[in-house]
């Protein structure tokens, strides 16, 4: 039969009215339904195990010249006497004999069609489990056998028949069995036995108007909790090409069973909610739920549960309390996991005060209506709440009260919670009291224990105690893993300890450990700033090997390196890198290119870096102005550099900083400019810049060139009142100036932080 011919039908037979009950089928079960209708019992002259002897051990061309299986064809037997001995010949080629001799000599098989179609149920059933290869293709032999010769089918023969070919995807030939069934032997089992097939076939737009005829309200075929999971399974496990639900599609769809009384079993809805609120559709999941419960629905505590934790990671603790408040009213009783998810969304949320009267309400009974027994995931995750908000202490006081009161020993989660709030807080004693206490306990550490205490060490400045401690715990058999490595590299590199980073990334390789994109970063920008540009080259050669790209920081701290160390050749190779990777340079990029050149007078080079940079769409800012301006002055032209100071000032509106204004009038300093020098100090001033010890340095020197010994003072008192400490270089420079002009109880009074002006010589 056509495929389309098969189509066409389809609707036309699932609108067909039922002309009797119909027995129910056990859907996609191995198990025959014998319940169709009531069958008179076998004569009680043949014994089914007597005629299935005969018929083995005769030769089939013998069977006509038995008395015996003569006089059994003309009794004559019951269907089901007839079912039984065919599927006891043992061999499909034996049941066929058999059922070509039934049907040649018994009056019973051309007036009782029933008969036939239970022998030849059998042959399927035999073929079913006698062929081990091509099952599908051996089943349509005899399908269409038997549709040659107009053997009805029974309603169990039709089930087998589709569920082979739907498991094969036979598509045209499961419609074209479904067709053959006599349409009084339908029911809701078959056509979901037909849905499947459509959905197997990915024949979704079929399948889908099966469904529709299905679920209308005068449906003779009424879906069934089969054709939900049908459904359900076809949309998670399958990819449907050309047709995706949406969440509100799939809700309809629902809805419409639940008007059926059809309602999703616990474990799909609790599936289908969680889905949801991962989909960020917490609100369709909550108009679901309360839209089975108001079609007569059971839920139960694990669907609440799904959409508790979808909302909790929204934070809608309305919501929450409302959904607990319905539970309470629907007599769905909350269990420990429902405790959990609140109290523990409440505590990520930094809302550990709730989180404990959610705690406390669970063990009140008598007012709740129901008791829950915290266990140790709920205790570790206040505690770990508890520490979170620097309520570390409370926390201890919680662990010895789960131990006292409730009879659970705190475990590894329970003491890293502790430890890493102390350390967060500082406290490293109160950490490795807490660690030894672990070990009295016989608390096995890991190797979170073992890096919150590093990063705890490292953080507070105890980086020998750090290294101690990790070789205490690598001599015990707690090996480090990649944060280990990372905690300690980062740390060294901090600190400008570049050869103990390398040696620990060495180790961190023979060890087979792979470092992640955090220790090449750190290796990188540690060896740029010790200006091993080699090393750090050779970092991000391996990083790129291991299939780690380098960020635009990287990438920056390298070019600048590079820079420093005059190798413009290799930068311009690392800037080629950089925009073969796909990463453009951005504002940090441009400034250190354009800081080199100028300070290698390449002036026109420099602008038409920044052109580019323009043009790529940053604008120049302070830094940039601020290393042309340093460069002008390096290369003696002053002029230009207070050209473009003051074209920051009024055309680009880009406000000179500090360091501008120290640039500039050191160099004014040592041009002899000490009046434009003071009047710029006078500026920073008037436009809230603060001067730093280095802007009065350089006026103090070029004072003491002049000589200028009452302006110097005022400066003094300048520095006083903006409370900036003098330095090294400013005692260097005031010292010898004032002691030879016999000032030397102003430069006491100046230094102990007092005016000068009005102390006394």
């Amino acid at each position: 039969m056509k495929l389309a011919a098969a189509r066409k039908s389809l609707l036309h037979l699932l609108a067909l009215p039922k002309t009797g009950s119909i027995s129910g089928l056990r859907h996609f079960s191995g198990e025959i339904d014998d319940t169709q209708k009531p069958l008179p019992p076998p004569p009680t002259s043949f014994a089914v195990p007597e005629i299935v002897s005969l018929l083995k051990t005769t030769d089939h061309n013998d069977w006509i010249s038995n008395s015996q299986l003569v006089e059994f064809l003309h009794t004559p037997p019951s269907p089901t006497s007839l079912l039984k001995i065919t599927r006891q010949l043992g061999s499909t080629e034996k049941a066929l004999h058999f059922f070509e001799f039934f049907k040649t000599h018994s009056s019973s098989s051309s007036s009782n069609p029933s008969s036939l179609s239970f022998t030849f149920q059998a042959i399927l059933e035999q073929a079913m489990h006698e062929e081990k290869s091509d099952v599908p293709g051996k089943l349509f032999q005899l399908f269409s056998f038997a549709k040659d010769r107009k053997i009805p089918l029974s309603i169990n023969a039709a089930t087998l028949l589709m569920r082979c070919f739907g498991r094969a995807k036979m598509l045209e030939e499961s419609i074209s069995v479904y067709n053959e069934l006599d349409s009084d032997s339908r029911n809701t089992n078959v056509v979901n036995l037909l849905l499947d097939c459509l959905f197997r076939g990915v024949n979704i737009d079929d399948g889908f108007k099966v469904l529709d005829e299905m679920l209308k309200r005068d449906s003779d075929f009424p879906p069934n909790n089969s054709t939900v999971d049908i459904v359900l399974d076809a949309m998670w496990r399958r990819n449907w090409v050309g047709r995706r639900m949406s969440v509100e599609e799939i809700c309809g769809l629902l809805v419409r069973f639940f008007e059926h009384g059809v309602f999703l079993d616990d474990v799909w809805f609790t599936k289908l909610i969680t889905k949801f609120c991962r989909s960020g559709k917490c609100d369709k999941a909550w108009d679901l739920l309360h839209d089975m419960m108001k079609l007569g629905g059971q839920v139960k505590a694990s669907s609440f549960n799904a959409l508790l934790s979808g909302l909790g990671r929204e934070h809608d603790f309305q919501k929450m309390n409302l959904l607990m408040n319905e539970m309470k009213e629907k007599e769905v009783n909350p269990d420990v996991v429902t405790f959990g998810i609140f109290i523990n969304h409440l505590c990520k949320c930094c809302r550990v005060d709730e989180a404990l009267q959610v705690f406390e309400k669970m063990g009140r009974s008598e007012t709740d209506g129901v008791l829950v027994k915290p266990d140790v995931v709920l205790y570790n995750t206040l505690i770990d709440g508890l520490c979170k908000v620097g309520k570390q202490e409370e926390g201890l006081k919680l662990m010895e009260k789960m131990r006292l009161e409730n009879g659970y020993v705190p475990n590894t989660i329970t003491y890293n919670c502790l430890i890493d709030g102390f350390c967060k807080a500082g406290e490293i004693e109160r950490s490795l009291e807490l660690f030894d206490q672990m070990k009295k306990d016989r608390v096995v550490p890991n190797v979170i224990t073992m890096n919150t205490l590093l990063h705890g060490m490292c953080k507070f400045g105890r980086v020998s105690s750090a290294m101690r401690f990790f070789a205490e715990m690598q001599e015990k058999g707690l090996k480090g893993n990649v944060i280990t490595y990372t905690v300690l590299i980062t740390t060294f590199c901090s600190v400008n300890n570049i050869d103990r980073a390398m040696s620990l990334f060495n180790e961190m390789s023979e060890n087979r450990c792979l470092p992640d994109a955090k220790v090449y970063y750190s290796l990188i920008m540690g060896l740029c700033q010790a200006r091993r540009t080699d090393d750090a080259s050779c970092i991000a050669s391996k990083a790129k090997e291991a299939g780690i790209g380098l960020d635009i920081i990287c990438y920056n701290a390298l070019i600048g390196a590079l820079c420093r160390k005059n190798k413009i050749d290799e930068a311009h190779k690392m800037l080629k890198d950089m925009e073969e990777a796909g990463i453009k340079p951005d504002c940090c990029t441009y400034n250190t290119l354009i800081s080199y050149f100028s300070e290698k007078g390449q002036f026109t080079t420099a602008s038409r870096i920044m052109k580019r940079m323009i043009d790529d769409g940053f604008l120049p800012n302070v830094v940039t102005y601020g290393a042309l301006i340093h460069a002008y002055c390096l290369a003696g032209n002053l002029d230009e550099a207070m050209k473009i100071f003051q074209n920051m000032s009024s055309a680009i509106n880009v406000p000179p900083n500090t360091v501008i204004y120290n640039i500039l009038i050191d160099t004014l300093c040592k041009s002899d400019k000490v009046e434009a020098a003071i009047s710029l100090l006078g500026e920073m001033k008037d436009k809230g810049v603060r001067p730093n010890t280095k802007t009065y340095n350089a006026l103090f020197k070029g004072l003491q060139e002049r000589n200028w010994v009452e302006k110097a003072f005022e400066i003094m008192d300048q520095m006083t009142e903006n409370a900036c400490n003098p330095d090294y270089i400013t005692m260097e420079v005031l010292t010898p100036w004032l002691s030879d002009i016999g000032e030397t109880e102003k430069l006491r009074s100046f230094v102990e932080g007092y005016e000068v002006s009005t102390s006394t010589a």
